[in-house]
């Protein structure tokens, strides 16, 4: 019975011994649960529903980096809070702001109200690249001065298969004996991606050429790469609301264009966006760059990429109707 007993644990997955891991948003906690998989299971810092603008550390989630072994963030640009309780509470950890490694695609914010479709094209992002190593430091940006790139650069699933095969190395540094399915991991979820991106292609193909608005200025990465450039933006960020000048702007963006949808966020008051920006026929619709409403775990990432592209094209087909 004792034998039995030993040869059952012995038969668990090592759990216990996995790396610690901490991350800021959940598709980064998506993206590093799919490479985990079989062997442990990240903690999240920003919980789903919170705003990663800005959130105050639950005693868990304080813990959580106190104990981590790899700290994996998309960067200061997002969640610029969270500096000071990574350098506090998690000295010894290896930190990688993701959005700062090199070969991730990066944009620089957009500050204009109307967006000239040129800007966006089908360049996939590429318009150019943060090739300066921070990968392996606290993720403070010396060369681009904070605040000057796009942090949403999880919307390019481009990025976010490549950030795969960066966390899958993160891991295997800390926990060799794992490599191998790390890596294995890492290249299924590249796969599972690419599948949802031919599926959003897809899906968003028809509706190429449409226009329309986002409240919030969330989306440009998701747009180069599926060739579905947004006429303009009510808010580049969370911090404050558009300016009266701005609201007019944009209103005289949403005419010119005939923008069939302006598309809100849950946290930006979608009642705000019906009864002040769709005077001129357009439709609403809620989205979510964060993937708030879904299962979260490994398959969470691919997910979000079809469900973006699933609620931008039932708002168009809808305003077609």
């Amino acid at each position: 019975m004792r034998l039995a007993f030993t040869l059952s644990l012995l038969a668990l997955p090592a759990f216990a011994d996995a790396p610690r891991v901490s991350t800021d948003i959940a598709p980064i906690h998506a993206l590093t649960s799919q490479v985990m998989e079989g062997v442990g299971s990240p903690d999240l810092i920003v919980p789903s529903g919170a705003s990663p603008h800005g959130h105050a550390l639950r005693p868990s989630e304080a813990q959580a980096l106190e104990r981590a072994d790899l700290v994996l963030w998309v960067g200061s640009e997002l969640t610029g809070w969270l500096s000071g309780p990574i350098e506090t509470l998690a000295p010894d950890a290896r930190v990688i702001a993701l959005l700062h490694s090199p070969g991730t695609q990066v944009l620089d914010i957009r500050q204009e109200a109307g967006f000239e479709a040129h800007e966006h094209g089908d360049e996939h992002g590429d318009d150019h690249k943060d090739e300066h190593d921070h990968g392996h430091s606290h993720g403070h940006d010396h060369d681009h001065g904070h605040g000057t790139l796009d942090p949403h650069a999880w919307l390019n699933p481009e990025n976010g298969a490549y950030w795969l095969g960066i966390i899958a190395e993160e891991l295997s540094a800390i926990d060799p004996e794992n490599a191998a399915q790390y890596a294995a991991n890492a290249a299924a979820g590249r796969a599972e991606i690419e599948a949802a991106t031919a599926d959003a292609q897809g899906i968003l193909a028809p509706h190429q050429g449409t226009p329309y608005v986002v409240f919030h200025d969330a989306y440009q990465y998701f747009e180069g790469v599926f060739g579905m450039p947004a006429a303009g933006a009510i808010t580049t960020g969370t911090d404050a609301g558009p300016s009266p000048a701005r609201i007019a702007e944009i209103r005289d963006v949403i005419t010119q264009t005939e923008a069939a949808c302006v598309f809100s966020e849950a946290e930006f008051n979608p009642t705000l966006i019906e009864t002040v920006f769709t005077e001129g026929g357009a439709g609403t619709a809620v989205i979510d760059p964060l993937g708030t409403s879904l299962p979260s775990g490994a398959n969470m990432y691919p997910t979000l990429i079809r469900t973006l592209a699933t609620d931008m094209a039932e708002c168009f087909a809808n305003a077609a109707k």
